[in-house]
């Protein structure tokens, strides 16, 4: 498979006709898997030097958000450098010259962006009810099966299965566990079809992995959000609907949200916080009491809730710098850090608090008499995705 898809990037150099195989716009596990696996299979079974592309049909940039993906990429040995993402071919372009000839698998109808693209198909591979008023005008394959890797498993076993190495069989063992819920009868997605190749597959390589193990990793890597920006987690299972020009994007986290509670019963130092109203149920705000309580203050007292966190979950914590420190040394962190500023300076002068606003001649009251300006909880949460993001990319640039 590596050798395949080294030839993949080399063939995309030449000005050629080229036969792309295009996953899906969500680019999961089964879709990514029957791309890379059917093509590989057209490749190796066409006589005349044809040009058999896979593509993943999301940017390169969006991987990361595909946690089980890209365990799965590592755990079969496949570098992600070696893939071809939608944002690194103009399918467009090419279909305009006349060299496209596109294979459908895992969807069989094509966005409006991509409507252009039609005329261009020339067969779909599917397991999903069809679409007959979208569905394009080719060749079309579709069989309610639990995963679609079970239809390219089942075309490469009966077309050509001296082709199948231990590496693309893995991928599609995997695909197919995952997609079938590991096979479980009580949960009923898997058919009979989608049983048969799996023990196929597992009958010629017996060293595949066992069934349970590469479930619960993939599993576990595919809800694991660690390392992952504000942002991306947003972005990682987010759904969007459109209606009218206005768009609505709902997304979930896999993770529990108990920072808010470390800081309401937090006596060392002791913040004082009265909770403020806020429009949005998931975002908390507070005032408060203590000001006294600077930054640097609160951010130790944050990374030691965030270390004990992460060692709850077992996750990688990035070795947070407070790790390992019992409260009382955290606390004495906190004086020595109070104590240790620059010569002359006394700790109110190193984060003041704000001066009084003056009065304004032309105006009868001061400008702020009427409380602060309203944020609303976008704006806050925006502003601190952008932070995380310009921190973690500095935090990256100084490691290296």
């Amino acid at each position: 498979m590596e050798d395949y898809l080294q030839g993949c990037r080399v063939a995309l150099q030449e000005s050629r006709p080229i036969h792309v195989v295009l996953g899906n716009e969500a680019c999961d596990l089964d879709s990514m898997v029957s791309a890379l696996a059917l093509a590989f299979y057209l490749a190796k079974t066409t006589e005349a030097e044809e040009v058999f592309v896979p593509v993943l049909n999301i940017k390169r940039s969006e991987l990361p958000l595909r946690g089980d993906n890209v365990f799965f990429l590592q755990k079969t040995h496949i570098p992600e450098s070696l893939l071809i993402f939608r944002d690194e071919i103009d399918l467009h372009a090419l279909q305009q010259a006349g060299q496209l000839t596109l294979i459908l698998v895992d969807h069989h109808v094509l966005p409006k962006s991509d409507a252009a693209l039609e005329e261009a198909v020339a067969e779909v591979l599917d397991h999903r009810p069809i679409d007959q008023k979208h569905c394009p005008p080719c060749h079309v394959s579709v069989e309610l099966v639990g995963s679609c890797a079970t239809l390219v498993a089942e075309r490469i076993l009966q077309g050509a299965p001296e082709i199948l190495d231990r590496q693309t069989a893995a991928l599609l063992h995997g695909a197919i566990i995952l997609d079938c819920v590991n096979m479980d009868p009580k949960i009923g997605k898997a058919t009979l079809k989608d049983n048969q190749y799996v023990e196929n597959l597992e009958a010629l390589f017996p060293n595949l992995p066992k069934r349970n193990d590469i479930f619960d990793s993939l599993q576990k890597a595919k809800f694991d959000v660690s390392g992952l920006t504000t942002e991306q987690m947003l972005r990682k299972d987010q759904k969007t609907i459109s209606r009218q020009g206005t768009k609505v994007a709902i997304s979930a986290i896999y993770m529990d949200l108990e920072v808010c509670g470390v800081l309401e019963r937090s006596h060392s130092p002791s913040l004082k916080l009265t909770p403020a109203p806020s429009i949005h149920p998931n975002l908390q705000t507070y005032l408060q009491g203590n000001t006294q309580v600077s930054r640097k203050k609160l951010l130790p007292l944050l990374q030691e809730a965030l270390s004990a966190y992460f060692d709850s979950t077992n996750i990688p914590s990035g070795q947070p710098e407070t790790e390992g420190l019992s409260r009382e040394q955290v606390d004495k962190e906190l004086d020595r850090a109070g104590n240790s500023l620059i010569p002359g300076l006394s700790q109110d002068e190193e984060e003041p608090p704000l001066p009084p606003t003056p009065m304004n001649s032309l105006v009868d009251e001061c400008p702020l008499d009427q409380g602060l300006p309203k944020f609303s909880a976008e704006v806050i949460f925006e502003k601190c995705s952008q932070i995380s993001l310009s921190e973690s990319t500095t935090a990256s640039r100084s490691k290296k």
